[in-house]
């Protein structure tokens, strides 16, 4: 069972990431306050979750969370910062957006850049720990899945309505025949062979 909070009491908001492995599109990040009552047993880590549950989810965690948020940071701004910087200013736009100030954050990992005034505290695996985290994992993925859903209609060639951005042979395959997008991650490795590959 995900522990509902780490200190009785006070405000906090549990942070998370999705889309930080993948070879395009976006990285997403929800932060996401829920009420200390909160029970729901089938909330767990996202991962460990199939679609259709994390889609049943969302509308419980959006309606019960005190509040919630999601931030974004492109594909374009990522090759800028690179994506460990991204991921951190994903979650800090999706604070930014909270409509309840936190006391405290509770962040999913081993690092982070703090937010202005607010303390926080990392925890490993914290999606699988704390329940705040765990709806903010859900909440990430699945608008990010949306997202790359949708964007697939434009460029069919790399299924990513099934990949949603991240390394399968036939994403890889996709680049190899096609080329890359606009929403490809250019600083990334986007193909195996290419470890010095360079995009004009």
């Amino acid at each position: 069972m995900l522990a509902p909070y780490l200190e009785k009491g006070r405000i906090e908001a549990g942070c998370d990431e999705a889309g930080r492995g993948c070879l395009a599109g976006p990285v997403y990040a929800a932060a996401v306050i829920l009420p200390e009552d909160f029970v729901n047993e089938q909330l767990n880590d996202s991962k460990q979750l199939t679609p259709h549950q994390r889609y049943e989810l969302r509308p419980i965690i959006e309606s019960q969370a005190i509040a919630w948020a999601v931030g974004v940071v492109t594909a374009e701004e990522i090759d800028k910062i690179n994506i460990l910087r991204a991921s951190f200013l994903a979650m800090h736009r999706a604070i930014d957006q909270l409509k309840v100030r936190p006391e405290f954050l509770l962040i999913d990992g081993n690092r982070f850049t703090p937010y202005p005034s607010i303390p926080h505290t990392t925890i490993v695996k914290g999606d699988g720990k704390m329940m705040s985290i765990a709806a903010a994992s859900i909440l990430a993925k699945t608008y990010r899945d949306d997202y790359m859903t949708a964007l697939a209609k434009q460029f069919p060639v790399y299924h990513w309505e099934e990949n949603k951005g991240y390394p399968t042979q036939a994403h890889r395959d996709a680049i190899r025949q096609y080329g890359i997008s606009p929403f490809h991650r250019r600083t990334f490795t986007l193909l195996p062979e290419q470890l010095s590959f360079h995009f004009e």
